[in-house]
């Protein structure tokens, strides 16, 4: 089988979850607190930023440093658990198929379920934004091309923190325990964030990147700015680390 195929089917599996509509709850709860305190958006006059910016950036450091990374550690733990429910892992191990290959098929939907969701809150936004438009009577509505960008940024620099939430899924079968230990992860990436060594803690890249473009709409507020170096090469290594050792763990112990 093709990995284009098994990507196929594991897309087809996912339509028989509940992961789509956990990670469209998810993004739904996360604009509501914007949406009701919008007129906080014209406090911030101090920091140099227009409100409109302002509503954007609020709501995607919400989503950067927890709701995204809390929704991609439950969305992995669901995908590793298709298998595992039913025997299923036993029936794929029985077919010619090379584990490593079905590792890596999933890993790929687990990042089209990471660009599903961050396009949802997109779509979120903009819907927020003209609700609040019209309820300030104040043009919340930013350049989609803008806004992309923001939520392209986002997802490039999540890439490393899906790949370790992912092995993390595989190499702790309890979903419970991986859950757990994935939000655990969660938690310590706004202090992170703040030390010079941010790059070797791949949780907190999102909301690093996010804090970075709140600097640069702020024009009185300073925040560290990204270096490619060292950031981009540990970045790779540490996907690259992790997606070895998922192929390698996946469904070892059933072959067992």
């Amino acid at each position: 089988m093709s990995f284009l195929s098994l990507v196929g089917v594991e897309l087809k599996k996912i339509k028989r979850s509940k992961i789509m509509l956990i990670l469209l709850t998810a993004t739904i709860i996360l604009w509501l607190p914007s949406i009701f305190n919008a007129d906080m958006n014209f406090g911030m006059q101090a920091e140099g930023i227009s409100p409109e910016n302002n509503f954007l950036i609020q709501g995607f450091l919400g989503m950067a440093w927890f709701m995204f990374p809390a929704s991609m550690v439950v969305g992995t733990v669901l995908l590793s658990q298709t298998e595992r429910s039913n025997n299923g892992i036993f029936k794929m191990l029985a077919l010619p198929i090379n584990t490593a290959k079905l590792c890596m098929a999933k890993f790929v939907v687990l990042l089209t379920l990471a660009a599903s969701q961050i396009l949802m809150t997109v779509g979120i936004y903009f819907i927020s934004a003209a609700i609040v438009t019209q309820i300030q009577s104040y043009d919340f509505i930013l350049s989609p091309l803008f806004v992309l960008k923001e939520a392209g940024l986002i997802y490039l620099f999540s890439i490393p923190m899906i790949a370790f939430f992912w092995v993390l899924s595989i190499c702790i079968r309890t979903p419970i325990f991986s859950i757990g230990a994935g939000l655990a992860f969660i938690v310590p990436s706004v202090l992170m964030i703040n030390t010079k060594i941010w790059f070797a803690y791949p949780m907190c890249y999102p909301f690093y990147v996010i804090t970075s473009e709140y600097g640069k709409l702020a024009t009185n507020l300073s925040t560290a700015q990204i270096d490619l170096i060292p950031w981009l090469p540990i970045a790779v290594v540490v996907v690259i680390i992790c997606l070895a050792v998922s192929c390698f763990r996946f469904g070892q112990a059933e072959r067992r």
